[in-house]
């Protein structure tokens, strides 16, 4: 994990069989997941190869793919029933 950094993916993905397909490429890379936000940490080329794939399954002119790289130096804040994570390697959102 010292090489992995942490990324928060998210799309909004309009074809239900497309929706399918980037569920399944998000998951070979996710630790955790909300819905269609997902945190994935990854190596560089790892990241490369994500974009990649996502590339090949979305319709640019309908739907839409963000990856984010989060700093895990922040501080992270939970809401309703979320729970900090007690390993300081990760960023929480929740």
């Amino acid at each position: 994990m010292n090489n992995d950094h942490l990324y928060l993916a998210a799309y909004d993905i309009q074809s239900p069989s497309r929706l399918r397909q980037a569920l399944h490429v998000l998951l070979d890379y996710a630790l955790g997941r909300q819905k269609s936000v997902f945190e994935c940490p990854m190596t560089p080329a790892q990241q490369r190869e994500l974009v990649s794939r996502v590339e090949q399954v979305i319709d640019p002119d309908e739907d839409r793919f963000a990856l984010i790289r989060l700093d895990r130096r922040s501080a992270s804040h939970t809401l309703g029933k979320a729970v900090p994570l007690d390993d300081d390697q990760f960023f929480y959102l929740g």
